[in-house]
C-alpha cells in the first residue's frame, strides 16, 4: 500500500486550499480514508475521514464546516478541501488508510498506512 500525500503550501488566515491524497496498491472500497494533521509539539490528531463502503463522512469538531473531505473512487483519490484556514490549523497533514471499524477510525494508532505528510503553514 502507498498513499502519495500533496498540495501543502504557504497561506494567509481566511484562505483556501487542497490537499489530495493518491492511494494505491489496496482495494479502495475497503479502506477507511482520513486526513490527520501533526502541529509542532503536538500530538498526530484526527481531522476528517470518509467511512469504507459508504462514504460517509467524519469530522474533528475543530475543522467541521470548514474542511470537507471527498474522494474519487475510480481514480483511488482523497481529498481535502480547507476553507477559511486559521493560523491554528498550520500544521503537516498526513493521509492514511484503515480497514477499522467505526469506532477506531478518529484514532491514529488504527491506521496500518500513511503518506509522507505535506506542510500547511497558515499566517496571520
Amino acid at each position: 500500500v502507498q498513499l502519495q500525500a500533496s498540495g501543502g503550501g504557504l497561506v494567509q488566515a481566511g484562505d483556501s486550499l487542497s490537499l489530495s491524497c493518491a492511494a494505491s496498491g489496496l482495494t479502495f472500497s475497503m479502506y477507511t480514508m482520513a486526513w490527520f494533521r501533526q502541529a509542532p509539539g503536538k500530538e498526530r490528531e484526527f481531522v476528517a475521514a470518509l467511512y469504507k463502503n459508504n462514504r460517509r463522512a467524519y469530522y474533528a469538531d475543530s475543522v467541521k464546516g470548514r474542511f470537507t473531505i471527498s474522494s474519487d473512487n475510480a481514480k483511488n483519490m482523497v481529498y481535502l478541501h480547507m476553507f477559511s484556514l486559521k493560523t491554528e490549523d498550520t500544521a503537516v497533514y498526513y493521509c492514511a488508510a484503515t480497514t477499522s471499524v467505526l469506532s477506531a477510525i478518529y484514532y491514529s494508532t488504527n491506521y496500518a498506512h500513511w503518506g509522507q505528510g505535506t506542510l500547511v503553514t497558515v499566517s496571520s
